[in-house]
C-alpha cells in the first residue's frame, strides 16, 4: 500500500489556501500569462498571483503535432513553440511564431518553419535574434534566424560538431557569448551498455557556434545531465543530473562554464530508499538568486488486482538555500507535488508563485480501491524564506495524448 510519505492525496483548494501564508508583492503588480499544452493544443491561462489561481482564456493548435517546448522573445510580445508528431519515422516537426496580445496574453500565429527531426528543446539567444533547437535523435543542435518581422526564418550554417548522445536542452550563457548543449546519454540496460552524458560548450557569435569543448565528469559514465539554469547575478551554473538524482554546481569564468563540479548534492529526501526509477528533472534559480528549485519524479507501476498502480517514490520539488558567497546549495525543503511525474515547473517573475506540470495520469492504490491521479498542474505559493506552500491542483484530460510543456510570461 502506498504510504502517506509516498503519496498524499490532493487536498481541497480552500483548506490549502487557508494554510498557505500570503505576503505583499514587493515588485508591484504585473499581468501574467501561463501557457500549457495537451498534445498540439496550447492553452492560455490568466494567472492571479495574489490568489494563486489560473483561469482558462483561449487556446491555439500548433502545426507539427505535440508541443515540445516554447520560449518567449525578450520583448515579451512574441512567442515561439516547437512541435513534433513525436512518433518513429514522422516528418511533421516545426517551430511556430506567435504574437502575444499585450493586454490579454492571447496568441496569434504569424509563421511556421519545418524542422528535420523532433525538437526536444528550444531557446532564444540573449538578443532574441536566433532560435536554438536541440534534437534528441539524432543528437544535434541547429540555429535559426528570427526575421525583423519576428517570424522564424532560415537556418544558420554550422561547421561539423560533436553533439553527444541524446541532447535534451540548449541554452546561451548569461553574457550571450557561449552555448551549452545538455546531452543526457542513456542509462545502461541488460541488453545495452550505458551511453555517456556530457555538456557540450561552444563560443557563440551572431548565430555561429565555434571552439567546442566538453564537460564530462568520469568520461560521462554515471553522468546523465538533463537541465540547467544560471544564477541571475553570480557566475554560477546549476545542472540537474537526471539518472543519478544529483544537483551539480559549476562556476563560470569569463562567461564560460568550467569543468569542475564545485558542489554535488542529492535531490532526494530519501536517497537510500528508491522504490522505482527516480529521475531528476527541471531546475530553476529563484529570481532573487537566494534559492534553487529542482523536480524529482517517478511513475513506475506494479500490478494490483489486474490494474497497474503506482509503485511508490518521490514526486516533489526540492528547495535549496544558496550560500551567497560560494553558491553552495543546501536543501531546506522537499514538498510533494500532489500529482505524479512533475516533468517541468516554472516560477513567476515576481518570485511569489511556482506552478508544476505533470504529463500523464497514473493509477494509485487506496486501501483496496484504485483511483486515477490525472495529469495537470499544481500551484504553490513561494514565501520570502524560499519555501513552498501547496495551494491547489488543476486536472488535464490528456486522453491518448500527453502534456509536455508549461511556462509563464509577464506581459
Amino acid at each position: 500500500m502506498t504510504s502517506r510519505r509516498t503519496f498524499l492525496s490532493a487536498v481541497g483548494a480552500t483548506a490549502a489556501t487557508i494554510a498557505a501564508p500570503r505576503f505583499a508583492n514587493a515588485q508591484g503588480a504585473h499581468k501574467l500569462a501561463l501557457y500549457a499544452n495537451v498534445g498540439p493544443v496550447l492553452t492560455h491561462y490568466d494567472v492571479d498571483v495574489e490568489n494563486a489561481t489560473l483561469t482558462v482564456r483561449d487556446s491555439v493548435t500548433t502545426p507539427g503535432g505535440i508541443v515540445q517546448y516554447c520560449w518567449p522573445h525578450r520583448n515579451r510580445r512574441y512567442f515561439y513553440a516547437a512541435s513534433s508528431s513525436n512518433v518513429p519515422g514522422a516528418t511533421d516537426h516545426s517551430i511556430t511564431g506567435y504574437k502575444i496580445d499585450p493586454n490579454t496574453g492571447s496568441l496569434t500565429q504569424i509563421d511556421s518553419i519545418r524542422l528535420p527531426a523532433r525538437p526536444i528543446h528550444m531557446s532564444l539567444d540573449k538578443e532574441s535574434r536566433h532560435i536554438l533547437v536541440a534534437f534528441n535523435i539524432p543528437s544535434s543542435v541547429r540555429v535559426y534566424r528570427i526575421n525583423k518581422d519576428f517570424a522564424p526564418a532560415e537556418e544558420v550554417p554550422q561547421a561539423p560538431m560533436d553533439c553527444g548522445i541524446y541532447a535534451h536542452q540548449v541554452r546561451t550563457t548569461p553574457d550571450g557569448k557561449h552555448v551549452v548543449l545538455v546531452t543526457r546519454g542513456n542509462e545502461g540496460t541488460a541488453q545495452n551498455p550505458e551511453d555517456p552524458g556530457a555538456l557540450m560548450v561552444w563560443d557563440y557569435t551572431n548565430g555561429v557556434l565555434s571552439n567546442q569543448y566538453k564537460i564530462a565528469p568520469n568520461g560521462g559514465r554515471g553522468y546523465g545531465p538533463r537541465h540547467l539554469d544560471f544564477h541571475p547575478t553570480k557566475p554560477w551554473m546549476y545542472v540537474s543530473i537526471e539518472t543519478q538524482n544529483r544537483m551539480h554546481m559549476h562556476r563560470l569564468q569569463r562567461g564560460k562554464p568550467q569543468q569542475e563540479v564545485v558542489f554535488d548534492k542529492t535531490t532526494l529526501l530519501e536517497p537510500n530508499n528508491i522504490r522505482s526509477r527516480q529521475a531528476a528533472s527541471t531546475v530553476h534559480v529563484h529570481p532573487n538568486g537566494r534559492f534553487l528549485y529542482g523536480a524529482n519524479r517517478s511513475q513506475d507501476v506494479v500490478d494490483f488486482n489486474g490494474n497497474p498502480v503506482y509503485k511508490g517514490g518521490e514526486n516533489s520539488i526540492v528547495v535549496y538555500a544558496l550560500n551567497p558567497q560560494t553558491g553552495e546549495p543546501t536543501a531546506i525543503q522537499h514538498i510533494e507535488t500532489q500529482k505524479l511525474h512533475p516533468r517541468t515547473f516554472h516560477i513567476d517573475p515576481s518570485g511569489r508563485l511556482l506552478v508544476a506540470q505533470h504529463n500523464l495520469p497514473v493509477n494509485v492504490r487506496e486501501n483496496d480501491a484504485v483511483r486515477t491521479v490525472k495529469a495537470g498542474l499544481s500551484v504553490f505559493r513561494m514565501t520570502p524564506d524560499g519555501k513552498l506552500y501547496f495551494v491547489r491542483t488543476y486536472d488535464f484530460d490528456v486522453g491518448k495524448s500527453i502534456s509536455w510543456w508549461m511556462g509563464m510570461v509577464a506581459l
